[in-house]
């Protein structure tokens, strides 16, 4: 079975660890800028914790899971030895993994938090590479995590990666400002959880149809006094505006804007 050398000790790479261990795959050891992390995850995984400006062991693929702002930095420090060389991100290009002929790109599409582990099963991963021997390893390795394998260029990874945002990003920040609003106003901010968990689910079947509210409906009376709520919030209430006024371009045919409510 392949090996693969776990670069990072950061949320992606312990839970990326995890998986792999779980799955039964060979992992020749975990690298890190401090060793002493590098060790602790490692101890947990079953293999070595190594020094990234050390020497390294032999792996059939090494796998960066830093920060996208390190991706560069970290390949461009590893030996240009041969061995594939793949990142993590939804938004980097192949071509900052240079100068490895052999690089490529693996991207879990999910956020990862600290906590309890993610269930790379129902994860679909994305995956793109220089030739076709990376790409095939990737696909290898991909399979042994997930159910839904997908190849795509990484234009189209980078627009799903933009979907991606919209879809998980947007919504939590703003479950977490109507939170706070209901926190400084008094009230519990737990009464909004299953109304969130609800809409989530019915999204889940069919988005358009879990589209409700003030802006769905055209109740332009509304709008206008959530944003008198708002007066004190200026960022908050260009937000609903805009939101509001996009829903409104969506679903009624001569929208009206609600910042001139």
């Amino acid at each position: 079975m392949e090996t693969v050398l776990i670069i990072g000790t950061g949320r992606m790479a312990q839970h990326l660890g995890r998986a792999l261990h779980g799955s039964g795959r060979c992992l020749a050891g975990v690298a890190g800028r401090n060793l002493g992390h590098a060790r602790q995850l490692a101890e947990r995984l079953g293999c070595q914790g190594y020094a990234l400006n050390g020497p390294l062991p032999s792996a059939d693929l090494r796998v960066l899971a830093v920060s996208d702002d390190a991706i560069g930095a970290v390949a461009a420090a590893l030996p240009d030895d041969g061995t594939p060389v793949v990142h993590l991100s939804g938004t980097r290009p192949l071509d900052l993994l240079l100068p490895h002929a052999r690089r490529g790109v693996m991207w879990p599409v999910q956020s990862f938090s600290p906590g309890t582990p993610v269930d790379f099963a129902e994860v679909p991963v994305v995956i793109d590479a220089a030739d076709a021997a990376t790409l095939n390893q990737l696909e290898r390795l991909a399979a042994s995590l997930s159910g839904t394998i997908v190849r795509v260029d990484a234009e189209q990874r980078q627009r799903l990666h933009l979907c991606a945002v919209l879809t998980s990003n947007f919504p939590a920040f703003l479950l977490r400002e109507a939170q706070r609003l209901l926190t400084t106003h008094g009230m519990d901010p737990q009464l909004l959880l299953p109304l969130w968990r609800a809409t989530a689910q019915k999204a889940a079947q069919h988005a358009d149809l879990s589209v409700t509210g003030p802006a769905r409906r055209g109740d332009t009376g509304t709008m206008a006094a959530h944003l008198r709520l708002l007066e004190d919030e200026p960022e908050l209430r260009r937000a609903y505006a805009a939101i509001s006024d996009l829903i409104l371009h969506t679903y009624h045919p001569q929208p009206r804007d609600p910042q001139d409510l």
